[in-house]
């Protein structure tokens, strides 16, 4: 029998022990692989909030696709914008000053119409008396208008 057949890994680990900056150098290597770890899963959930806090579902077919190959700043707003580009996410609406402004111009009427009071206007008369296509059209934008600010 040669040497090989009677091998114990008890005994290799005891040779090794014998080197205790060998056993140092070992555990080391552990905790450096372990931090990777660590930290590669750490910069994948950070990753994963960030898109998050963008409003993109990472979960959804095609969101996975864009999560995976973005490569840009991990900012909310930058990933937003990009995923608004990709036509991921349509573009965040923002109330627009017209909608501000009839909003108070309905209050203001709102306020006027407590000191002066208007008779209501009688679409279907006006309509009848109009004597060209072109002035029911005009008839019917002015409703139209009215409910609008109504």
């Amino acid at each position: 029998m040669s040497q090989f057949d009677n091998y114990d890994e008890d005994q290799m680990e005891e040779t090794e022990t014998r080197n205790p900056l060998r056993a140092r150098m070992k555990q080391l290597e552990k905790e450096n692989a372990e931090a990777k770890r660590l930290l590669a899963e750490a910069e994948a959930e950070r990753r994963e909030l960030a898109f998050v806090k963008a409003g993109i579902d990472p979960t959804s077919p095609m969101a996975k696709y864009f999560v995976k190959g973005y490569d840009g700043d991990l900012s909310p707003e930058a990933i937003r914008e990009a995923a608004v580009e990709a036509q991921l996410i349509s573009p965040p609406v923002a109330p627009s000053q017209t909608d501000e402004a009839k909003a108070w111009n309905r209050t203001a009427k709102i306020a006027a119409g407590s000191q002066t009071a208007q008779p209501p206007v009688d679409w279907a008369r006006r309509l009848e008396e109009a004597e060209s296509p072109r002035e029911v059209e005009k008839i019917l934008a002015e409703a139209r208008v009215a409910i609008q600010n109504s």
